[in-house]
């Protein structure tokens, strides 16, 4: 590190000019980002829901209805020869668009029942779109917006998933705007506060700005490759800047301590970068190991969280560790220029977080008791979460998919724009079979219809004969069936009705698709990737810590206590969110259920941001502790020179992620509300008591290891102690304060 600490002094020009037309061309080509990424990729294409939902579209030209049109009447019925004219009118009008396979209406089907509301005004009418799931989503979008309307007291409105996944994907990039206009603008404020001066305060607003465009770029290149969801800029956005705030703390205030004690800039840089920058590295290793593990997941969904996150803390890193001290090479002591008040040296043995160390490790029992006491308390609530898949209710009541969807689910009976669907594969079987399946199916709890080439079954009898619209159940080789259920896709109910469908014996190949089917294959997908996401996340984070502190009681703690914390997060997010509690504040519509991948998702990156805070503070304590030898005393030191950096930065990225709990999607709201309370409860409860206290009561044991492991580590290990140029003569007995 001291190479790379006089590399990057002697060619600081060159790095900062390099860096400057980098930026501009990053920022040319990933501009347009948004237009590359999907608004799919929720699905695991190797499941069985996914396989049939690609036979029907490549053998019948079907596909699970992406738009949901319902037609009102001011006046009258659905039923009137005019409104009737105008529903025929627009579903044949519909179905000659560019991308739509096919198309249903209630008065094409024989005015069934369940396509009329309970009060005869209105009436539906169903459309398929071809394509990727992008695809689909964009395509019915643009549609949505074309029809959506009011003809001759007529009126028009859209939804469905694909409608729904437009207005999700333009809420979000305004959103984004607008969690940006309000993150950056807090936070430079708060970092003219912490350091008193406006060149210092800029630095870390810079690299946020350098990693969050460096990343758009390579997200560009990526996007080229495999599928990128588009709700990866909000975490490109928040972890950028929050990182960058995180590590630039640690590098500037580093810096400034190293000119207090009296060495020149140049010496104060290679210092920093030999200290600050061996932490940072460490750190970023720590939080890209945890954000890798979201590659194990078969929903590009989530991959795409981690393909972001690895990509934005790497350029955080690259700015923090490279660029940041070049500038600091160039600025000398012109950081300090645009003072707003002055930051005093402090006596280190006296300051705020000395003392708060001091009073934790004179009782380490009792207050680890009461932490860990509030932490259970919290987390009761994740014990009853009930997790579910998100629906239009992540939208205001006032967006056109959630009235449409609101309406759905109010005015109708049953469930036709979600239905399941058999696809009989490769034998079709003769017909009395097909038939005799179908009447099975129908007999299924929960099963408003089922929909043959045969006619219609409803309680296991054929209650309408076949007409011309059921020839669309075959393609003269093949069949399908399709089941009309009488719940909500997303729900216990629908879980127990896709197990009892799919254990019907038949004596050809079945595969059983549609919404609910889709709901319980992807969390079947991602409860049998979690295992492989925890195990990665904890043997790489063990693994790490080993050869940066050489102990096996370190990372062990530091896992424990991650997910001690954690779990307290969750129970706060079932309680607001699944209960419903703040809903009228925070304004979200409560379905009962927690989104499935949120969890997944904050404890990921939560758990990378909490081995962040974990490495900043172990790091400062070795190095007093190598030392003196003094594991106390190095824990008061250690805690007093960072607990300020740690709580400032956690202060600083909870005003960036709590910049997303304004946004009109739930799912975004719960990200943001989550991770503020992931980051605000690691840093005020765990690493200032919980991490004392432990230490405290482990003393020398902090830093065991077996003997194996001890002679494994003085051959691959990469200590945290370095070898530091002797101090100078002015050496001032006081310190800046970090904060």
């Amino acid at each position: 590190m001291k190479a790379l600490g006089n590399a990057v002094v002697r060619w600081r020009k060159l790095i900062l000019i390099g860096t400057f037309l980098g930026f501009l061309a990053a920022g040319a080509y990933g501009a347009s980002v948004a237009d590359s990424l999907s608004s799919g990729g929720f699905q695991d294409t190797d499941s069985e829901s996914a396989i049939a939902a690609q036979y029907l579209d490549a053998e019948f030209g079907v596909s699970t209805p992406a738009m949901a049109l319902v037609i009102t009447t001011a006046s009258g019925s659905v039923d009137d020869p005019a409104v009737a004219a105008l529903g025929v009118e627009i579903s044949r009008q519909l179905a000659a668009e560019e991308g739509v396979t096919g198309t249903t209406s209630y008065w094409e089907l024989g005015s069934p029942a369940a396509l009329k509301s309970t009060d005869g005004t209105r009436a539906l009418i169903f459309a398929s779109v071809e394509g990727t799931q992008g695809e689909v989503l964009t395509r019915s979008g643009e549609l949505a917006e074309e029809y959506r309307g009011t003809t001759d007291g007529i009126e028009v409105l859209v939804g469905g998933t694909g409608p729904l996944f437009a207005e999700v994907t333009d809420t979000i990039e305004s959103d984004l705007a607008t969690a940006e206009a309000i993150a950056f603008p807090l936070t430079g404020i708060l970092l003219v506060i912490i350091f008193g001066s406006l060149v210092a305060a800029s630095l870390p607003l810079l690299m946020g700005g350098l990693a969050i465009v460096g990343t758009l770029a390579i997200l560009q290149v990526i996007s080229g490759l495999t599928e990128v969801s588009i709700f990866a800029l909000n975490l490109t956005t928040a972890l950028g800047l929050g990182l960058a705030i995180d590590y630039s703390l640690f590098v500037v205030s580093r810096y400034r301590e190293e000119l207090a004690l009296g060495f020149a800039p140049h010496d104060a840089v290679v210092r920093t970068t030999q200290t600050a920058g061996r932490t940072v590295l460490f750190s970023a290793a720590t939080v890209a190991a945890s954000l890798s593990a979201m590659l194990v997941f078969d929903l590009a969904f989530l991959r795409s969280f981690g393909y972001a996150g690895i990509a934005v803390v790497a350029m955080a890193a690259f700015g923090a560790t490279i660029v940041l001290p070049a500038m600091l090479a160039v600025l000398g002591h012109r950081i300090e220029k645009g003072r707003v008040r002055k930051v005093n040296p402090v006596n280190s043995e006296s300051g705020i977080w000395h003392r708060i160390a001091l009073a934790v490790m004179h009782r380490p029992i009792r207050i680890a008791g009461i932490a860990i006491l509030f932490l259970i308390v919290l987390g009761l609530p994740f014990l009853r979460v009930q997790l579910g898949q998100s629906d239009d209710r992540i939208l205001p009541e006032t967006a056109n998919a959630r009235i449409v969807g609101d309406i759905l689910r109010e005015d109708f009976t049953s469930f036709e724009s979600t239905p399941l669907d058999a696809v009989i594969i490769g034998n079709r079987g003769s017909e009395p079979t097909v038939a005799s399946y179908a009447a099975a199916l129908s007999s299924v709890e929960n099963v408003a219809r089922v929909d043959a080439l045969s006619g219609t079954y409803v309680g296991g009898t054929l209650v309408a004969e076949p007409t011309p619209a059921n020839a669309r159940f075959s393609n003269g080789a093949d069949t399908y069936l399709s089941i009309v259920t009488s719940v909500d896709s997303i729900s216990p109910e629908a879980e127990t009705l896709v197990a009892a469908v799919r254990a019907i014996e038949t004596p050809f190949d079945v595969q059983v698709g549609g919404a609910a089917a889709d709901f319980v294959d992807t969390k079947a997908s991602l409860f049998s990737s979690l295992p492989w996401a925890i195990f990665i996340i904890a043997t790489v984070t063990f693994v790490l810590l080993f050869l940066m502190f050489g102990s096996v009681v370190v990372p062990l703690k530091a896992v424990v206590l991650n997910i001690l914390s954690l779990s307290a997060t969750f129970g706060a997010l079932v309680w607001i969110f699944q209960d419903g509690n703040l809903a009228g504040f925070i304004g979200f519509t409560s379905t009962g259920s927690i989104d499935l991948t949120m969890p997944i998702l904050i404890f990921v990156i939560a758990f990378g941001l909490s081995m962040d805070y974990e490495v900043f503070l172990l790091s400062r304590i070795k190095e007093e502790y190598d030392k003196t030898g003094d594991n106390e005393a190095s824990v008061a030191l250690g805690l007093e020179k960072t607990g300020r950096i740690v709580t400032a930065a956690a202060v600083l990225i909870a005003v960036v992620f709590i910049a997303f709990a304004t946004s009109g999607v739930m799912t975004i709201q719960m990200f943001g509300i989550g991770m503020t309370l992931a980051v605000l409860v690691d840093a005020f409860i765990v690493r200032a008591t919980l991490v004392p206290a432990f230490m405290t009561l482990a003393g020398s044991l902090n830093w065991w290891a077996p003997k194996w492991m001890v002679r494994l580590h003085s051959r691959i290990g990469i200590s945290e102690s370095v070898e530091l140029d002797p101090m100078p003569a002015s050496a001032s007995d006081g310190v800046f304060s970090e904060a």
